[in-house]
């Protein structure tokens, strides 16, 4: 069974972050003569995330008899902060149509994962758009099994398994092969590889033909 569903077996936690995406009443004195802000764009970001976030969840709860993933057998996680541009892709709802998508990653104090991810939504001039999970790195002694929470209290699969010895080039992946990640520390990456890591994949029982690649222009 998918850990995830093991973290919310009655899915409490899924059902507080959707309320937790709900506006809540706004609550002020007479004397206080300001108008409402209504925060629609934050209730719509939230909601977005947390439809994805129940279909990661509720699907990991499904039986499989797949395989359980191969991770990096090591990572340094000082090594692999920074930058990685998206190259291609298995897209969550939000990403889709993305351009220019980066994945920026740092350490914080807590040993947590302080993650900023952008793009631009359907075009180079699109609409920026920007989200700042947190990466949790499991106790596994590898440091390639991780969980991203976009939306507390949820935190969704989120496996290393692959990092080239250069720490130039990974591939983040879910056992329950819905999506995936190629990333490069540069904007581009030659077809050879690419294709050879979308090969690796397929190999792994992932669906190749939906993997499309993510347009980088800088």
């Amino acid at each position: 069974m998918n850990a995830l569903c093991l973290d919310d077996p009655d899915n409490r936690y899924l059902n507080a972050s959707m309320e937790s995406c709900m506006p809540h009443p706004y609550v002020r004195s007479r004397t206080d003569k300001r108008p409402l802000v209504h925060t629609t764009s934050r209730v719509r970001s939230c909601a977005l995330w947390t439809a994805v976030l129940a279909a990661l969840t509720l699907g990991g709860c499904a039986s499989t008899a797949r395989q359980p993933l191969p991770t990096v057998q090591n990572v340094d996680l000082a090594r692999f902060m920074g930058d990685w541009y998206v190259i291609g892709v298995i897209p969550t709802s939000p990403e889709k149509g993305a351009h220019n998508a980066v994945e920026s990653y740092a350490m914080n104090a807590d040993g947590t994962i302080a993650t900023t991810f952008t793009f631009r939504k359907d075009g180079f001039d699109g609409e920026l758009k920007e989200y700042h999970p947190k990466g949790f790195v499991t106790a596994d002694p590898s440091n390639a099994v991780w969980r991203m929470q976009f939306v507390w209290p949820i935190k969704a699969e989120y496996l290393i398994v692959y990092l080239d010895d250069a720490y130039t080039t990974t591939v983040i992946a879910r056992n329950k092969r819905d999506y995936t990640w190629i990333m490069s520390r540069t904007p581009t990456l030659p077809e050879t590889e690419y294709q050879r890591l979308v090969d690796q994949l397929g190999e792994w029982g992932y669906d190749t033909s939906v993997i499309v690649r993510v347009p980088q222009r800088w």
